[in-house]
């Protein structure tokens, strides 16, 4: 199963890209081993449009073209459900196992995602109640899905 990322906004040269990268580039590696096929990430650019609806609607636009026919669809969203390392690498191996060719994972812009997307998912995930910077979102999913992909392998990364 190829995994993808798909991100509202860039993240600048810096420490944030540095960690997300190394984080993509382990989870890659440790997943060819198990069925995974790369772990791409994917930029889109932020919609330019004054008005808040709008720019959801743009960028959802954007995103949903991205998404290939039969995808498994998790959106992060702070009303989502939060799951436990063991539960998230259950979903991406119960997706793997029944067939599915690919996993896209997509983090909104600051203003979220438009409702039509939102309910086009497999899954809307949380990672809680608090309010987190994009740029950390998208560094804390890529070490989820860097210790799940641990987790399906038996490697020892992730302790309880």
């Amino acid at each position: 199963m190829r995994l993808t990322v798909a991100a509202v906004g860039r993240l600048k040269a810096g420490p944030e890209r540095l960690l997300a990268e190394g984080y993509r580039d382990r989870a890659a590696k440790a997943g060819r081993a198990i069925a995974f096929r790369g772990l791409e990430v994917v930029e889109i650019e932020e919609s330019r449009s004054r008005d808040a609806a709008r720019r959801r609607v743009e960028e959802s636009i954007a995103i949903a073209t991205l998404v290939p026919e039969g995808a498994a669809l998790a959106v992060l969203d702070a009303r989502g459900e939060s799951l436990a390392s063991k539960a998230f690498a259950e979903t991406l191996r119960r997706w793997r196992d029944d067939g599915r060719a690919d996993a896209m994972f997509v983090i909104g812009g600051p203003d979220g995602i438009a409702p039509n997307l939102r309910d086009q998912a497999d899954l809307i995930l949380s990672f809680g109640s608090q309010t987190w910077p994009h740029q950390l979102v998208r560094i804390m999913l890529l070490e989820q899905l860097y210790r799940a992909i641990t987790i399906l392998a038996g490697h020892p990364y992730h302790r309880e």
